[in-house]
Formats: C-alpha cells, sequence, structure tokens
C-alpha cells in the first residue's frame, strides 16, 4: 500500500477520543483494514507533519480499523485536530 490518502479514512472525534486527545497526547482515526502499524506512521506524519511516538489498532465491532496514533512530545494532537476541524 503505497498512497498516504488512501490509509487515513476518518478522524474519529468521539467523546473517548477527544479524552485520549487530552490526556496521552493521541489522534484517533479509522483507517483501512490492510494497512500496517508502520503505514499508518508514516502516512500521519507526511500528512500532518508531526513525529509519531506509538501506533496502536484494533478492529470495531462494525468492522473498522481503528488506529490509536501517539504523538511526540514536542508536538500537540490538539493542534492537528484544530486542522482537521474536529475542535
Amino acid at each position: 500500500m503505497t498512497d498516504i490518502h488512501s490509509i487515513i479514512k476518518a478522524a474519529v472525534s468521539s467523546e473517548k477520543a477527544i479524552t485520549y486527545m487530552e490526556k496521552y497526547n493521541t489522534l484517533t482515526f479509522i483507517v483501512d483494514m490492510r494497512a500496517t502499524k508502520n503505514e499508518i506512521k508514516e502516512a500521519v506524519e507526511k500528512l500532518f507533519g508531526v513525529k509519531v511516538e506509538k501506533v496502536r489498532t484494533l478492529v470495531t465491532p462494525k468492522g473498522e480499523k481503528k488506529a490509536y496514533v501517539r504523538l511526540s512530545k514536542e508536538y500537540k494532537a490538539s493542534d492537528v485536530a484544530t486542522k482537521l476541524g474536529m475542535v
């Protein structure tokens, strides 16, 4: 999978996602089912110009793949969320 725009499908702006953003500097995305953690990390870094510390993924009961992307200390998740229009 090479196209970074097809990896990240949508940003999640649920109450839990906002809490993670404030507490853990973590953004939440719905991603392509075939995307690996490394591809997700690369896509977020290139699309938003940030450094990613860690990526955790899970498959929801709806059959979507969700990624929790923790940013490095020098970047604020809320800044990226503002750019995305989430906050």
